[in-house]
Formats: structure tokens, sequence, C-alpha cells
């Protein structure tokens, strides 16, 4: 048996699944024991392939890593350097190193590749449809995805409060052994989703005060970071539905928090929002996009915003 160490993205419900499943396939089907589970998140990007990663180790739902002897993720900015990719090429036919793109989440990508595996575990499946469905943003209207009773959503809102690693596990210990609504159930969650309801109405009202409609039906808006607030990424389109595009700047202590993304509820080709944050140091998907500027690069914010807004002009 292999003591090997687990990474996932965190906060992140498609990354908590992708965890769960990882796990479940590694100890019962490769003989593996996860001894260690660390999150992971963007903050690392700079630094990620510097890092000397424990072996045996897996990653999911996050950035390649030559080290990892297990690998699943689907994020257009996966490959950090052109070295990593031809690393990745070199060894994918392993079995064990899994890149999509085109998967809505990773953690479909994993159900896709070893469902046959996970036959004794049946509330899975309905897993991996509620990350597919939190992760592409296939919410049937903006209320459902800021304000939605869905189990999954509940658990998936809670990260917003809790970034801890030992709610993290906690999540991962009781996704794998119980279905959404049991763990949506728990007083864990239920007291934390209750709390994060109350500051996601608190973060409206700070939206609603500050938006604005630019040229191309894009809504912006910026805030700052209050602990009794939280600002839904889809907020702007609470109150702007027919905005195509939505940049938030989101101030704090330590810098600001920017996030793009196309309203899910228009149909449209979107530019690739992960790809037009890449080169200012962050990430995302084709719908979706974000990056963090340390308050000492503040001057740059204005550069991020006005470089996303001539795109999506």
């Amino acid at each position: 048996m292999k003591s090997a160490t687990l990474y996932f993205h965190y906060p992140c419900f498609d990354g908590l699944v992708s965890g769960v499943l990882a796990w479940e396939f590694l100890e019962t089907h490769r003989q593996w024991t996860v001894g260690e589970f660390n999150p992971v998140n963007y903050t690392l990007r700079n630094t990620w392939l510097l890092k000397s990663l424990p072996a045996p180790c897996a990653i999911v739902d996050f950035l390649y890593h030559p080290s990892a002897e297990f690998w699943a993720d689907h994020h257009q900015t996966s490959m950090l350097t052109p070295e990593a990719r031809a690393d990745f090429e070199r060894r994918k036919p392993s079995g064990f190193l899994l890149f999509d793109d085109r998967a809505g989440s990773c953690a479909s990508l994993l159900f896709r590749h070893f469902r046959q595996f996970f036959a004794g575990n049946p509330h899975f499946a309905a897993m991996v449809d509620a990350a597919e469905k939190i992760d592409t943003a296939a919410y049937s209207s903006v209320e459902e995805a800021i304000l939605g009773d869905d189990p999954a959503l509940q658990i998936s809102r809670t990260l917003l409060i809790d970034e801890s690693k030992d709610y993290a596990v906690f999540l991962l210990r009781e996704l794998r052994s119980h279905g959404l609504a049991h763990v949506a159930a728990l007083p864990e969650v239920k007291s934390r989703h209750d709390e994060v309801r109350r500051r996601i109405l608190a973060g409206l009202k700070q939206v609603e005060s500050q938006i604005h409609i630019e040229r191309g039906e894009i809504a912006t808006f910026e805030a700052h970071k209050q602990n009794d607030a939280i600002v839904s990424r889809y907020a702007p389109y609470y109150f702007a539905p027919h905005a195509r595009y939505s940049i938030g700047v989101i101030r704090s202590e330590e810098g600001a928090a920017i996030t793009a993304m196309r309203n899910p509820w228009m149909e449209f080709d979107s530019i690739p929002l992960g790809r037009a944050f890449e080169k200012f140091g962050g990430g995302g998907h084709q719908r979706v996009g974000s990056v963090f500027i340390a308050k000492n690069q503040s001057q740059r914010v204005q550069d991020v915003v006005e470089s996303l807004l001539s795109q999506m002009s």
C-alpha cells in the first residue's frame, strides 16, 4: 500500500467532488492509502512548478505538475509552461494523467474514465451532475444561482465562508460516504449555510449600489470586502439580466480579486476568459476567469479591467 498525498482545488465544489472520486479510485482500485489531503488554489500559480511534491501524489482539478502520478484537470490554463505540456504528453499514455479542456467539470472527466469502478457508490452520480452544473453555471435562473436551495448549492456556498483545510477534509469524508441531502443537513454544514445566505443578501445590496453598464452591454462593479457581506459572481445579472458580460473587482486589505464571466443565460460565442486572464497571472474556463492582484501592484487592476473591456466590446 502506498501512503499518498491528494491535492485538490479548493474552495471549489468541483474540486471537492473530484477529490472524492480520486480518493475512492486510488484506495480501492490502485491500493494507495491517502494519508494527507492538501487543498490548493491559484495563489500558488507562480510557484507551483517550483514545489517539490511528496511521492506518490495525486492532483485533481488543478494545475499540472510533473511529480503527479495521478492527475486530472479540465482548465484551459492547466499547463503553465511548454515544458510542462511536453512532460504531460510524454507521460499521458500511462492512463492516469487526464486532461480535457472541453469537459464541463473535472468530476465529469474522472467519472467518465473510471465510472466502472464506482458501482458501489451510487450517490456519486448525483454529485458529479451537481459539480457539472455548478462549474458550467447551468442554472435555470440567476435566482437559483445565488439563492437556490438544492443541497449541492447549499454545500457549495458554505465554501465561501470556510476555506479551512479541516472543513475541506470533513466534507471529503462525508461526501465519500453519504449523499448530498444528508451532507447538506449536517449541523456543521447547515449552520454555515444559514450564515452565508445572510451575507449573500447583504452582498446583493452592495452590488446594487455600485453596478454600471459599459459599452457592449458589460456590467461592471467595484466593492470592498466586508466580513458581513459576500458578493456572488452572479450578482450583476440579478440587477442587469441583459448584460453580456460582467467584471467585478473586490478590494481587500491584501489586494483585489477580479472576476469576469459571460452571462450564462444568453447564447453567444464568448471570448476565452480563462486565456484573457492568463497573461495577468490568473486563469479559468472559457466562460469565467479570475485573478488576484496584490496590494503592492494595485496599479495593474485598471490594466486588467481595460484589457477585458476591449476584448468583450
